[in-house]
């Protein structure tokens, strides 16, 4: 096995996977309550939105797009959700099924407008964004008093085998994007758009398809971490979301994936995505303020995409 080759194309997720490793080691000496069960299971939790709105980005980054509406669909599929199944006492298991059909389709909208409008990614979503957040605050009327039932909350709060649902939920859609992208056609389509359009579209692959499935993935997981969060928080609260594209992409990044497409992986995601919540709940622990988080993750934004240049431009 050529270890040195393994660690040059994963160098930037093993170096997120060593500074996580460190922060833990920090943090185990700075508070007593670091490595408590229930602390851990917090930052598991935590970690798991994030990261399965970044398992959709990095499906979309990785064919040499983007995505800024993640954080609004978030907050879309919370409202149908609550003003379906609360206001309108419709069945809750029924009106989440439909929050995520509609936020899968306003995914699919991302994915057609790119493709057949011709219109750059960063705008199309840029827009969507606005378009969804508006919709979001007009069936809510921006009332954040909407509560879910008892019952709907054990998907935050429920356990399985002692492993809190939200873990576990997210586990499985990591394992379900590996499959996608590593062992199946669609994947290394995927990653052929991303590397050289022209070369695949000479390959005879189904650009405008794969195209749109991919913004269509990034609206299901926003739909799924939608439904988490919601249990979660217990309400419905019209600016859930707000800022959330920009913990996705900074996952997804810090893992390794490039921006300009055609490379990286689910495993680097992951790392980057509890790298994230380790570094706010330690920051939460040892009584920082929580505006330092902004300017830590924005921080290491910069400096993974500085890291990507510098190992593209070697490349």
């Amino acid at each position: 096995m050529n270890f040195d080759r393994i660690f040059k194309e994963n160098r930037q997720p093993i170096i997120a996977a060593f500074a996580l490793f460190l922060i833990v080691v920090t943090l185990s000496f700075s508070s007593e309550y670091f490595w408590t069960v229930g602390n851990v299971f917090n930052i598991g939790k935590q970690a798991s939105i994030n990261l399965i709105i970044a398992l959709g980005m990095t499906v979309v980054i990785i064919s040499a797009g983007i995505d800024l509406s993640v954080g609004s669909l978030l907050a879309l599929t919370i409202s149908v959700t609550a003003v379906l199944g609360i206001a309108n006492e419709m069945n809750i298991v029924l009106a989440a099924f439909i929050a995520i059909v509609l936020t899968v389709a306003a995914g699919t909208l991302n994915g057609v407008i790119i493709q057949y409008g011709k219109v750059p990614a960063f705008i199309a979503t840029l827009g969507t964004m606005g378009v969804a957040r508006g919709v979001v605050l007009l069936i809510s009327s921006g009332n954040p008093s909407m509560s879910f039932p008892s019952a709907f909350l054990w998907i935050a709060d429920g356990k399985i085998l002692g492993i809190p649902f939200p873990i576990l939920l997210s586990l499985v859609m990591v394992i379900a994007t590996v499959i996608l992208l590593k062992y199946t056609r669609l994947g290394r389509e995927i990653y052929a758009i991303g590397g050289n359009e022209e070369a695949a579209r000479l390959s005879g692959i189904n650009i405008p398809f794969v195209r749109i499935v991919t913004y269509s993935l990034s609206g299901f997981c926003c739909a799924i971490a939608g439904i988490v969060f919601a249990a979660r928080v217990g309400a419905a609260p019209p600016s859930a979301g707000v800022g959330y594209e920009l913990n996705a992409i900074a996952a997804v990044i810090i893992g390794g994936t490039s921006l300009s497409g055609g490379r990286g992986n689910v495993m680097g995601t992951v790392v980057g995505a509890f790298l994230m919540a380790v570094i706010s709940n330690g920051l939460n622990i040892i009584d920082v303020d929580p505006y330092w988080q902004g300017i830590v993750i924005g921080t290491i934004i910069v400096f993974a995409v500085m890291m990507s240049n510098l190992r593209s431009g070697n490349r």
